[in-house]
Protein backbone atom coordinates (compact mmCIF):
# COMPACT_ATOMS: atom_id res chain seq x y z
CA UNK A 1 0.00 0.00 0.00
CA UNK A 2 1.45 3.39 -0.93
CA UNK A 3 0.63 6.70 0.77
CA UNK A 4 -2.10 7.62 -1.70
CA UNK A 5 -3.88 4.38 -0.75
CA UNK A 6 -3.72 5.31 2.93
CA UNK A 7 -6.23 8.13 2.60
CA UNK A 8 -8.54 5.91 0.57
CA UNK A 9 -8.34 3.05 3.08
CA UNK A 10 -9.47 5.23 6.01
CA UNK A 11 -12.84 6.43 4.69
CA UNK A 12 -13.71 7.92 8.10
CA UNK A 13 -11.04 10.55 7.47
CA UNK A 14 -11.79 11.19 3.79
CA UNK A 15 -13.10 14.75 4.38
CA UNK A 16 -9.84 15.51 6.21
CA UNK A 17 -7.70 14.29 3.30
CA UNK A 18 -9.94 16.03 0.75
CA UNK A 19 -9.37 19.30 2.63
CA UNK A 20 -5.59 18.89 2.86
CA UNK A 21 -5.45 18.19 -0.88
CA UNK A 22 -6.99 21.67 -1.36
CA UNK A 23 -4.62 23.31 1.13
CA UNK A 24 -7.30 23.59 3.80
CA UNK A 25 -6.96 22.50 7.41
CA UNK A 26 -9.97 21.00 9.19
CA UNK A 27 -10.57 19.42 12.57
CA UNK A 28 -13.00 16.64 13.48
CA UNK A 29 -15.62 17.67 16.05
CA UNK A 30 -18.37 15.65 17.71
CA UNK A 31 -21.75 17.37 17.46
CA UNK A 32 -23.00 15.43 20.50
CA UNK A 33 -20.39 16.42 23.12
CA UNK A 34 -18.71 19.29 21.23
CA UNK A 35 -15.16 17.95 21.62
CA UNK A 36 -12.64 18.27 18.79
CA UNK A 37 -10.27 15.38 18.19
CA UNK A 38 -7.36 14.23 16.07
CA UNK A 39 -6.79 11.81 14.36
CA UNK A 40 -10.06 12.13 12.41
CA UNK A 41 -12.42 9.18 12.82
CA UNK A 42 -16.15 8.51 12.68
CA UNK A 43 -16.61 7.63 16.37
CA UNK A 44 -15.96 10.31 18.99
CA UNK A 45 -13.18 9.17 21.36
CA UNK A 46 -14.79 11.17 24.20
CA UNK A 47 -18.46 10.12 24.17
CA UNK A 48 -18.47 7.31 21.54
CA UNK A 49 -21.16 9.04 19.47
CA UNK A 50 -21.12 8.68 15.69
CA UNK A 51 -21.93 12.34 15.08
CA UNK A 52 -18.56 13.63 13.91
CA UNK A 53 -18.30 16.51 11.45
CA UNK A 54 -15.32 18.35 9.98
CA UNK A 55 -14.97 22.09 10.45
CA UNK A 56 -12.42 24.66 9.30
CA UNK A 57 -9.59 25.11 11.78
CA UNK A 58 -7.38 28.13 12.43
CA UNK A 59 -4.19 26.25 11.59
CA UNK A 60 -2.54 27.71 14.69
CA UNK A 61 -1.07 25.86 17.61
CA UNK A 62 1.77 25.51 20.07
CA UNK A 63 4.57 22.96 20.34
CA UNK A 64 3.76 20.61 23.22
CA UNK A 65 6.73 18.24 22.84
CA UNK A 66 9.44 17.73 20.24
CA UNK A 67 12.33 15.58 19.09
CA UNK A 68 15.20 17.05 17.08
CA UNK A 69 17.50 15.10 14.78
CA UNK A 70 20.75 16.76 13.77
CA UNK A 71 22.88 15.25 11.02
CA UNK A 72 25.99 16.75 9.44
CA UNK A 73 25.27 18.62 6.20
CA UNK A 74 21.51 18.04 6.50
CA UNK A 75 18.74 20.38 7.62
CA UNK A 76 17.45 20.08 11.16
CA UNK A 77 14.60 17.54 11.40
CA UNK A 78 11.94 18.27 14.01
CA UNK A 79 9.04 15.99 14.85
CA UNK A 80 6.61 17.42 17.38
CA UNK A 81 3.30 17.13 19.11
CA UNK A 82 1.41 20.34 18.40
CA UNK A 83 -1.61 21.36 20.47
CA UNK A 84 -4.01 23.06 18.10
CA UNK A 85 -5.93 26.22 19.02
CA UNK A 86 -9.08 24.08 18.70
CA UNK A 87 -7.87 21.72 21.43
CA UNK A 88 -6.55 18.45 19.99
CA UNK A 89 -2.86 17.56 19.97
CA UNK A 90 -1.39 16.01 16.83
CA UNK A 91 1.98 14.58 15.83
CA UNK A 92 3.53 16.43 12.92
CA UNK A 93 6.71 17.72 11.35
CA UNK A 94 8.01 21.24 12.00
CA UNK A 95 9.52 22.58 8.78
CA UNK A 96 12.20 25.26 8.43
CA UNK A 97 12.86 25.08 12.17
CA UNK A 98 15.75 27.11 13.61
CA UNK A 99 18.24 25.64 16.08
CA UNK A 100 16.42 27.30 18.99
CA UNK A 101 13.00 25.72 18.34
CA UNK A 102 11.42 24.94 21.72
CA UNK A 103 8.40 23.66 23.59
CA UNK A 104 5.79 26.43 23.76
CA UNK A 105 6.73 28.00 20.41
CA UNK A 106 3.70 29.13 18.38
CA UNK A 107 3.25 27.42 15.02
CA UNK A 108 0.99 27.67 11.97
CA UNK A 109 -0.03 25.02 9.49
CA UNK A 110 1.50 24.52 6.07
CA UNK A 111 1.20 21.59 3.68
CA UNK A 112 3.59 19.21 1.96
CA UNK A 113 2.67 16.89 -0.85
CA UNK A 114 4.40 13.53 -0.75
CA UNK A 115 5.81 12.32 -4.10
CA UNK A 116 3.12 9.60 -4.10
CA UNK A 117 0.37 12.21 -3.94
CA UNK A 118 -0.88 12.50 -0.35
CA UNK A 119 -0.87 16.08 1.00
CA UNK A 120 -0.15 16.26 4.72
CA UNK A 121 -0.30 19.10 7.23
CA UNK A 122 3.05 20.20 8.61
CA UNK A 123 3.82 23.23 10.74
CA UNK A 124 6.29 26.10 10.79
CA UNK A 125 7.15 28.55 13.55
CA UNK A 126 4.88 31.58 13.78
CA UNK A 127 6.93 34.16 15.67
CA UNK A 128 5.12 37.22 14.29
Amino acid sequence: MDLSDLAQANFDAQPYWDATAKGEFVVARCTTCGEAHHYPRAVCPFCRAETVTFEPASGKGEIYSLAITRMPDKPLRVVAYVTLAEGPTMMTKIIDAPDDVAIGDPVRVDFQTHPEGLTVPVFRLDRN
